[in-house]
């Protein structure tokens, strides 16, 4: 049984009003054909581009192959690079299954389009979020991984830590989301926290993020990655890294502060650290050019 206060809660989100969420099979329709690719029967959507040495790019919690849109042409130039959605982002289908949403799924979804484009392994670039999961995939999965760009990169445990038993109740999870989390405003709000910039957060950038979050399955995607999950949480031992890594951060981050990266740049053996005035957490959108020459810097100067 419901308690008052929850009551009360759920009564004042309903007459608020509740956004609508895009049914994948529309998502599916307005897309070509061409970016996607099947693994395992869910439909996940890659953006795909250039010829030469592999180049993954991993987006942040909250984002989507859209992220790198200001990064794939100039790195195309120069490489074949790959932007999958991640489960639960952007225009790939969301699953039902909560596995699918740890770090292990994010990796297998990862290296699923990875084996379906024919690619045994590609320099990894990631974001925030991404970033963890790049270091997931360099530590558990060395022989796909040739080299490493961390972008205000976590660590695999952060977003394990954050995960609350409030989303193991799917009714509240969403109403919260289709009242309060997945408004305008709210994403507006949490792109202002990510940037040094404010005027960098336009209506355009703010509705492109959105859309791409309120797509059907979004309850199960939002359930699988921040409810609880049983076992012990997922570690990598950085000084363990053997790639060559660049660390990237914005100077001006107010979500992980700088001194996170370049505490992680000392402890990984063959890495160095980049540090960008007047940028926040969103580099690729602040600061896109200074990201691409600093990843096309980085991957010129790996010995072939």
């Amino acid at each position: 049984m419901r308690s008052p206060a929850l009551a009360a809660l759920a009564s004042a989100l309903a007459v608020s009003g509740c956004v609508t969420l895009t049914p994948f099979t529309e998502v599916r329709a307005n897309l070509p054909a061409e970016s996607f690719v099947t693994i395992g029967g869910q439909q996940v959507h890659v953006e795909h581009d250039g010829s030469g040495e592999p180049v993954v790019l991993i987006h942040g919690f909250g984002g989507s192959s859209y992220s790198w849109r200001h990064l794939v042409p100039t790195l195309a130039t120069r490489y074949e690079v790959v932007a999958p959605d991640l489960n639960g982002f952007g225009w790939t289908e969301r699953p039902s299954e909560g596995e699918a949403y740890t770090l292990e799924g994010q990796a297998a979804l990862v290296l699923g389009v990875l084996d379906a484009l024919g690619i045994a392994s590609a320099h990894v670039v990631g974001h925030s979020y991404g970033g963890g999961l790049a270091l997931w995939l360099a530590a558990r999965h060395p022989e796909r991984v040739r080299s490493l760009v961390l972008v205000d990169s976590t660590l695999p445990t952060y977003s394990v830590a954050r995960r609350k038993r409030v989303a193991r109740f799917r009714p509240f999870v969403s109403l919260a989301l289709r009242s309060v989390l997945l408004r305008h405003s709210f994403v507006r709000r949490g792109l202002m926290r990510s940037v040094a910039d404010p005027k960098s957060v336009t209506d355009e950038l703010v509705e492109a993020y959105a859309d791409r979050l309120r797509v059907e399955g979004v309850v199960d995607a939002y359930q699988g990655l921040t409810a609880p999950v049983s076992g012990p949480p997922p570690r990598v031992d950085l000084a363990e890294i053997r790639q060559p890594t660049l660390v990237v951060w914005g100077a001006d981050d107010r979500l992980l502060d700088a001194r996170v990266g370049e505490e992680a740049a000392r402890m990984i053996p063959a890495a160095r650290f980049l540090l960008l005035a007047r940028c926040g957490h969103l580099p690729m959108e602040e600061q896109p050019e200074e990201l691409a020459r600093a990843v096309l810097d980085f991957l010129a100067a790996l010995p072939r």
